[in-house]
């Protein structure tokens, strides 16, 4: 008898060896290849590294293949449409919404269409920029050269990230010199690269562009006719401050944050200053499986808790930025309707 007992413990202790550790990815909705479409098609831009980021990190955690695809908006939307089975989702910014605001054709109210999800990063580097020779040495002198007269040309692409901001500096006219604020004027164009050649050729007074792809020309000497000068970052100094110290390329953190508020004031209302921060999050179809926007707040979670891709994403300077889906939804959606009041205030 005691040999037997001896005999069913050893089996048993076999069979323990022999049983695979828990994973996540056992009891997950989220398994096999997954698509992440992005509403981007350029494979260098910030939707792209954010992104890919996020990907790499819940590839490890869920045990399955998460691909980014840079389609673009519309095709990004369509893909998403078409898939409910949760093997489809999407990735973007603030541009999501901002362009259903900006009544911009293709962008459907995506709190209404689409089950919006986690944030997970920001991009702190959105940037206004003169050349070096400009006369505008700060954001007031641009204000108060449009308040008396002068026709001042900011080369914006419509209906996103980079017209918030201008809308932002038209507000801030209106409010200092009523009247004047058309003396301020889109110069609508596409890419960074066309947005920075528009200044180049001497097209535009200001241009939107970013830490990340035009911190470069600024440490041009002043005479080289690609010179800029940042004058505003629209990311609080809050959200810079969580940057590396090192900052970005030659550019430290210090001296970015001379370009933030609130050392640069916009004003928004006689209340407060503008600012704002280009977030990442993802995109659901309506009619997926409410069990994968959990398994994905759990994996985020996980993934955060760990604090590994946080340090990846400062690398690449990115902040860290992660909210469950029921907080996402309702902080961008109070983020929405911030930014509604000054549009809505220029179009008067």
């Amino acid at each position: 008898m005691k040999k037997l007992i001896s005999g069913v413990r050893v089996a048993l202790c076999a069979l323990c060896v022999a049983a695979p550790a828990y994973s996540f990815a056992d009891d997950s909705p989220i398994q096999g290849n997954i698509r992440i479409v992005i509403g981007s098609s350029s494979t260098g831009g910030d939707t792209y590294q954010a992104t890919s980021l996020i990907a790499d990190a819940l590839s490890e955690k869920l045990e399955a293949n998460f691909k980014v695809d840079a389609v673009g908006v519309s095709a990004a939307y369509r893909a998403l449409d078409r898939v409910r089975n949760g093997r489809t989702f999407m990735v973007f910014h603030d541009q999501s919404y901002l362009g259903n605001l900006y009544g911009q054709r293709g962008y459907d109210d995506i709190f209404e269409k689409y089950t919006v999800g986690q944030t997970f990063a920001i991009n702190p580097g959105n940037a206004y920029l003169v050349s070096k020779d400009s006369p505008y040495q700060s954001m007031q002198d641009v204000i108060d050269a449009a308040g008396h007269g002068e026709n001042i040309r900011v080369a914006i692409q419509p209906g996103g990230v980079s017209e918030i901001g201008y809308t932002a500096m038209k507000n801030a006219v209106r409010m200092q010199y009523p009247g004047q604020e058309n003396n301020l004027q889109a110069l609508n164009t596409g890419s960074q690269s066309s947005k920075n050649q528009a200044m180049f050729d001497g097209l535009a007074d200001v241009i939107n562009g970013s830490v990340q792809a035009n911190e470069q020309y600024t440490r041009l000497p002043a005479d080289d006719q690609k010179a800029m000068r940042f004058l505003w970052i629209t990311a609080p100094a809050k959200t810079l401050e969580q940057a590396n110290e090192s900052g970005m390329g030659k550019t430290s953190r210090a001296q970015l944050l001379n370009y933030a508020e609130p050392n640069v004031n916009v004003a928004m209302s006689d209340q407060q200053n503008f600012s704002f921060d280009k977030e990442f999050f993802f995109i659901y179809n309506k009619q997926m499986d409410p069990k994968v926007v959990a398994a994905m707040d759990q994996a985020l979670s996980e993934i955060f808790a760990d604090g590994q891709v946080q340090e990846k994403m400062k690398q690449s300077f990115f902040i860290p930025n992660f909210r469950k889906a029921a907080e996402s939804r309702e902080h961008l959606m109070q983020k929405r309707d911030q930014y509604r009041e000054i549009i809505d205030a220029i179009k008067q």
